[in-house]
């Protein structure tokens, strides 16, 4: 290490680093608003980490000043019968003349076991580096989708509506909670209700280009759920004014109205769980409206 440079350590991001990082994250991404990144931070503080996570993420300093940071999103989800860590790395900047010692700083993030990481926003000039730190793909693009187009016989007989209400077919608890956590994040949750049960489904509002409004997939219990209410979820999102529905996939989806785009979105993982499509639940899509 140079001599000249004062003592570089990484430690996680405590509350009193909060405006100090958002600023440094403003640099490093000028096109968010001083106000997005101090928006973000304070959503992040709202959240109870698992035991051990870092509610922010980990922070890179060099003689007490932040040169470095990366974002985490740390959570414990149902998957099936067991309760597994997921942690969502984002937003991670290092100023140039540090950028040497960024290993540091990602090595502190991955340093968790039996976590599941998740990279949901990779720039595709980072795919090479994401991938020599052991990360794989698990979603080649997203599929563009006109769902209110579809329609079928059985679309009389199911019901959509805001999840502040309670279904009152059978539903699971965890996945109300998921939908109502959501609501409370901006996001648009559904119940999608038969005489058999309530499907959940939310969606974070936003726009293709910045221009067409569109609703972006961000949970459901089974994308074949989504193929399945196509029609009345996609009429009731087109009446809240997003006809256009985004979602992770990785090819064309049979029975949807659309068109696949690859590598646009791409998405890796590297832990135990490889995550399944359809859920970005508690990730930086939701929280932060990335």
């Amino acid at each position: 290490m140079d001599r000249s440079v004062p003592a570089l350590r990484c430690r996680q991001i405590d509350e009193g680093d909060v405006a100090a990082v958002a600023a440094l994250l403003g640099r490093g991404f000028p096109n968010r608003s001083g106000q997005f990144w101090r928006d973000a931070l304070r959503r992040l503080a709202q959240r109870e980490p698992p035991p051990g996570f870092p509610k922010y993420g980990y922070l890179l300093e060099s003689g007490n000043v932040p040169v470095g940071a990366i974002l985490m999103i740390c959570s414990m989800l149902r998957q099936g019968e067991r309760i597994a860590t997921r942690c969502n790395l984002s937003s991670w900047y290092v100023v140039p003349e540090f950028r040497s010692y960024a290993s540091l700083l990602v090595s502190h993030a991955l340093s968790h076991k039996d976590v599941t990481y998740m990279n949901v926003s990779a720039a595709p000039h980072t795919w090479p580096i994401i991938e020599a730190q052991g990360f794989a793909r698990y979603c080649e693009g997203v599929f563009i989708a006109l769902p209110l187009f579809k329609r079928s016989a059985a679309d009389a007989a199911v019901r959509v509506f805001d999840a502040a209400r309670t279904p009152t077919a059978p539903f699971e608890a965890s996945e109300q909670d998921i939908l109502q956590r959501h609501a409370e994040l901006g996001c648009i949750s559904l119940w999608c209700e038969t005489a058999e049960r309530g499907y959940p489904f939310v969606f974070r509002p936003r726009r293709v280009k910045r221009i067409v409004p569109c609703a972006q997939l961000i949970y459901c219990s089974d994308i074949t759920d989504l193929i399945r209410f196509a029609g009345p979820i996609g009429r009731h999102l087109a009446w809240r004014g997003r006809p256009v529905v985004v979602m992770d996939s990785n090819g064309v989806i049979p029975g949807l109205f659309g068109a696949f785009r690859p590598g646009s979105m791409a998405k890796y993982f590297k832990g135990p769980q490889r995550p399944r499509l359809g859920d970005l639940a508690y990730t930086e899509y939701a929280l932060l409206g990335v």
